[in-house]
């Protein structure tokens, strides 16, 4: 896992002190992404920047990486992520007559794309199995092309110049040149007030992201987008048996495969079915006994009291697995101090990059993964295990499922007419906004295929597991991928393997339900492994904070910036509307501070 960076000039020599230094700036905040390790490849109108978070050969895999034809370099590339079947492809590459200088994964991708993306960059990106966002320049073409994996695991951006891009693995990458501007406009705010994932929309005017799936292809002649992967119906006749039996399959099979590491490795673990499954296995596949970690709160398991999304503690079995299965388990214990502690707010948004903010489920994430990071530089976590198999109430409830939006968006999430400004309100017309995000989703939706089609039902349910996976779950894995890489912790999601996406997707509503409950192909296909308790467990999620003085911590800040007019968050908001969320609604809070900090730390211009 790495931090990558580039500028593509093709008016420009980029090879002067003047653009070294911008290529040197735009590396160095990819330094926590990389700790290990930092390189630079300049050549006429391209430069690539690298930083190294060194996971699988440690000595060999350093970056940016050249492909040589004649002593002249053909392909450059700069990397992050893995690629889970490097192995396979390295013995049919070298069956092909390729030859490799290091054992890193790195160099097998380099030589993938030489030997079947020579024509069509798609031909080699469709052979890799794993999570990864690269940059790859053809020297005789002239030619960038721009990589994400198929489910966005790895973030990727790109800013579009007048003679060509700047791109990075996070926005502060491309922040860090002069030719980018910090401002966010009317859609960019549009962004930051809503929880869908838009990769058209990075909230910096002009700033895009790579789309899950995609490569995004830069030379004089402009800048195109193609797709190489996205979900669809090949039609599912399998009956229920050999269902979960394919899925235990499939399971068995990623979660060895991300077990590959050089480096000290653990799970996350929470003791839902998710999480718990994921560490079994990685138990049972392992040679080495596995080290678990899990978050917990000053008093939480004492003081719980029980919520519409969080019916259960996580402790008591967190404990029960740990002991079942036989980890290595340790605590990490947070409490109401740390979470409200400034320096932990900022490096959070600075890891986040973003106005996007779950409050204290941010801020604890991030102190969970630093502890980690002491310990290990590679977890496995259990995200879109709820997205894949149905895990969330808003899959069951009818009057989510119905309701002709995004099927999460209920509650007051959105109701930013309370605090916001009446014509700032009116300008911004959120409601329209998001209904046309939900009807271009829509439009995206594959078709079903055999006798499930004729059933309303199953379309609509269709259509929540494709929101779910495509607009909802981006936003876990960026937030996952962000907080983690703060650290320097590579944390990998093998229920995002596309081989078990592509196959658990296809299933019929019905038959992912068989017994009425969430998540039950799951359930059944990894029943063995786990105590009947947690087998057994409802959906419980993430936890937050319950201690009060959280809350009292919280409100006294956004006192304090209601009270100062001179804050740049000030223009946007109706302060008679926002002391109003005080004693309402605590997530409007945290997302209007975050606002404000933003805005600050990244000396953001607003024109709305």
């Amino acid at each position: 896992m790495c931090g990558i960076c580039g500028w593509i000039d093709f008016d420009r020599d980029l090879g002067g002190p003047e653009a070294r230094r911008e290529l040197a700036n735009m590396t160095a905040t990819m330094a926590y992404r990389g700790p290990d390790d930092e390189g630079t490849w300049i050549d006429g109108p391209a430069a690539l920047g690298h930083r190294r978070l060194a996971i699988i050969d440690i000595e060999g895999g350093s970056q940016p990486m050249t492909l040589q034809e004649d002593g002249r370099p053909m392909l450059v590339l700069v990397y992050t992520g893995e690629t889970y079947n490097y192995s396979e492809l390295r013995q049919r590459l070298a069956g092909l007559g390729h030859r490799f200088d290091t054992s890193s994964d790195t160099e097998v991708v380099l030589h993938a794309h030489s030997e079947w993306g020579h024509r069509d960059p798609r031909g080699a990106v469709n052979e890799l199995n794993g999570m990864f966002a690269y940059a790859i320049w053809d020297t005789a073409k002239r030619e960038l092309l721009l990589i994400r994996d198929r489910l966005g695991i790895k973030p990727l951006y790109y800013y579009p110049t007048q003679h060509g891009v700047l791109f990075g693995s996070e926005p502060k990458a491309i922040l860090a040149n002069g030719l980018a501007e910090r401002i966010m406009d009317a859609d960019g705010l549009r962004r930051a007030l809503c929880s869908f994932a838009d990769p058209h929309n990075a909230v910096f005017r002009g700033m895009h992201e790579v789309q899950p799936g995609h490569i995004v292809r830069v030379s004089r002649d402009g800048i195109q987008q193609m797709a190489y992967w996205q979900l669809s119906d090949s039609g599912h006749t399998d009956d229920l048996p050999t269902t979960v039996r394919r899925v235990r399959e499939l399971l068995d099979d990623t979660i060895q495969r991300q077990l590959i590491a050089d480096v000290p490795l653990c799970t996350l673990l929470s003791g839902g079915l998710d999480s718990s499954a994921m560490t079994a296995l990685a138990a049972r596949f392992s040679d080495e006994r596995i080290r678990s970690f899990a978050l917990d709160f000053v008093g939480y398991t004492d003081n719980f009291i029980p919520g519409p999304m969080c019916a259960t503690p996580d402790g008591p079995y967190v404990q029960e697995v740990s002991k079942f299965v036989g980890t290595d388990h340790t605590d990490i214990t947070l409490s109401a101090d740390e979470l409200m502690d400034a320096n932990v707010r900022a490096a959070t948004l600075h890891a986040r990059d973003l106005p996007f903010t779950m409050g204290d489920i941010d801020s604890s994430l991030y102190l969970l993964f630093k502890a980690i990071r002491q310990h290990a530089t590679v977890a496995l976590s259990g995200e879109s295990a709820d997205e894949l198999f149905g895990g969330y109430c808003w899959f069951h409830d009818p009057a989510f499922v119905q309701a002709d939006k995004f099927p999460w968006s209920g509650g007051t999430w959105y109701d930013t007419d309370q605090y916001l400004d009446p014509d700032l309100v009116e300008n911004l017309d959120l409601p329209r906004y998001l209904d046309e995000q939900y009807r271009k989703a829509l439009a995206e939706v594959p078709a079903l295929t055999g006798p499930a089609s004729t059933d309303p039902h199953e379309r609509r349910m269709r259509e929540v597991c494709y929101l779910a996976l495509t607009r909802f779950l981006p936003m876990l894995l960026d937030r996952k991928d962000r907080l983690s890489m703060a650290s320097g912790l590579e944390v990998r999601v093998p229920y995002c393997d596309h081989r078990l996406v592509e196959y658990v997707f296809t299933i019929p509503w019905a038959q992912k339900t068989f017994d009425g409950r969430e998540k039950s192909l799951l359930r059944a296909a990894t029943a063995n492994l786990l105590p009947r308790s947690v087998v057994q467990r409802v959906k419980s999620g993430y936890p937050a904070i319950q201690d009060p003085i959280y809350a009292t911590m919280l409100r006294r800040r956004f006192t304090a910036l209601l009270n100062d007019r001179t804050a740049a968050v000030a223009p946007l908001l109706s302060v008679d509307g926002s002391r109003a969320l005080l004693d309402a609604n605590i997530w409007q809070v945290e997302r209007i501070l975050a606002l404000q900090d933003f805005l600050t730390d990244y000396n953001v211009s607003l024109r709305v």
